[in-house]
């Protein structure tokens, strides 16, 4: 009777387990510095929490709840978007600036009035265009529709 003579390898070698570690030193090392840069997220953060409010002020408008309206607003540091602020339980929103402006036809603080259909008082379109490494524009149309991009006419 022969026997066969067979090799098991079992586990890496040393080599392949060293090229693993650079490479995911290599590639968490892109990924971190395309992530620590908060000022690039800002505007889109930003616009993303202006959308939230307006919808929860639309919301509020449909169930006849006093807080129908909308203040938009920035300090020297944060955005603020109010839902409410006149009502007896305001629902504040706020986002750190990190750099990035807002600006708005009419200028700011701008209050949005809904009414009881969820469209907004003025009955106008409203461009918002926040602004720092990048920008975004966010629409609130005549109709009270939110989306991203600007207005059409």
């Amino acid at each position: 009777m022969f026997r066969v003579a067979t090799t098991i390898n079992r586990g890496f070698t040393l080599v392949e387990l060293v090229v693993v570690i650079i490479l995911v030193g290599t590639l968490s090392a892109l990924g971190v510095s395309l992530f620590a840069s908060k000022r690039a997220f800002s505007p889109l953060l930003a616009s993303q929490q202006l959308a939230s409010a307006t919808l929860l002020a639309q919301q509020a408008a449909l169930a006849g709840n006093a807080g129908s309206d909308l203040l938009i607003s920035q300090t020297s540091d944060a955005f603020r978007f109010t839902v409410g602020p006149s009502s007896a339980s305001p629902r504040v929103f706020t986002i750190a600036r990190e750099g990035a402006s807002l600006s708005v036809a009419g200028g700011l603080p701008r209050t949005l009035s809904f009414g009881t259909d969820g469209v907004p008082a003025s009955g106008t379109n409203l461009t918002l265009t926040f602004s720092g490494d990048s920008t975004f524009q966010s629409c609130i149309s005549s109709r009270g529709a939110v989306y991203s991009g600007g207005c059409q006419p």
